[in-house]
């Protein structure tokens, strides 16, 4: 009876030890980077939340997010340095094109609609595109930008000609305005335009998407390194996945959102009532109408760079269905 309970005993000590080396041994994370656009903001919440939630780690990643560097996050995808990035279908599309085009694909969009558009003062008459005329607008000087103005001026019956351009050195829209050195500032509400109401500034404005569906284009999207994703599809799919649920926590959750936000970002908490006012805006628009969050529809996708051809604004012809994919997106 003793031997068999030093039998018995030894057993144990063995298939324990086994046991517990199983749960020592962990397969190392796969090391990820994400490059913003620019410096953290409300658009960048689900990154924030997904880092925070420790999404990225269940789905074995170690994620890094970085701000961009000059020549910007497409050119760190493109080179590698970076497995991930923030971008903009329309800023993409001249990377597409051409003997150096960048080898990136948008993988999700992080809202679903465009919400840019022209801001002024309230009461001024530029509530319509055509209210332009003769008014000081400030411009970052793009073709794409002053094509896109120009057409919806012209189908309000309005001549972008008259349009007084000035060089665009706004870093805060509500004193630009305020102070009367521009007239009109092209901005993405979710921000810009939410900062005006925080402000108590009164304003017109209007949304290109409104005005015209071919502008309703994806703007910020998610773009992955072509190289890396076919190279790592299942680490590929795991960070769009942990991706969507930092995006569907922050629609679902906005202030608890934004706190992390600004933790993430402690330089943020200097403007916490635009910060909350901000997500709280961005939450119904992260999925809005999408049968789920980052999902593209190609019809939208393939309109605005059909325009792009047409207006020929592109060093050469784009294929209409390049550059996005929903394949990393989760069921």
């Amino acid at each position: 009876m003793k031997k068999l309970i030093v039998l018995l005993l030894v057993f144990a000590l063995v298939f324990g030890a086994v046991g517990c080396g199983a749960h020592v041994e962990q397969t190392e994370a796969e090391k990820v980077t994400v490059v913003l656009d620019w410096t953290p903001n409300t658009n960048h919440t689900g990154i924030f939340v997904a880092q925070a939630k420790g999404y990225f780690e269940e789905a074995g990643l170690a994620v890094e997010v970085v701000q961009p560097p000059e020549d910007g996050a497409v050119t760190l995808v493109a080179s590698g340095k970076a497995q991930f990035g923030v971008s903009f279908q329309d800023s993409l599309a001249p990377a597409f094109v051409g003997e150096n085009a960048m080898p990136v694909t948008a993988v999700a969009a992080v809202i679903q609609h465009n919400t840019s558009g022209i801001v002024s003062r309230a009461g001024e008459g530029m509530d319509t595109p055509k209210g332009l005329e003769g008014k000081k607008y400030a411009t970052w000087d793009l073709d794409v930008e002053k094509e896109t103005i120009r057409d919806v001026m012209t189908a309000d019956g309005g001549d972008f000609d008259q349009v007084e351009l000035i060089p665009s050195t706004v870093t805060d829209e509500v004193s630009a305005l305020q102070s009367g050195s521009v007239d009109a500032i092209w901005i993405f509400y979710g921000w810009a335009g939410v900062a005006c109401e925080v402000a108590g500034l009164e304003t017109d404005y209007f949304e290109f998407a409104d005005i015209d569906p071919v502008f309703d284009y994806y703007t910020p999207v998610i773009i992955g390194g072509n190289a890396w994703m076919e190279e790592h599809p299942e680490a590929a799919k795991a960070f769009v996945a942990a991706l969507s649920k930092g995006y569907t926590y922050a629609a679902e959750h906005p202030e608890e959102a934004a706190d992390i936000l600004m933790e993430a970002a402690p330089e943020l908490k200097a403007n916490r009532e635009l910060v909350y006012a901000s997500q709280k805006y961005l939450a119904a628009e992260y999925i809005a109408d999408a049968k789920r969050w980052g999902e593209f529809d190609p019809e939208r996708w393939a309109a605005f760079f059909n325009w792009l051809n047409e207006k020929e604004l592109l060093e050469e012809r784009i294929d209409p269905d390049h550059g996005y994919t929903n394949a990393y997106l989760p069921e």
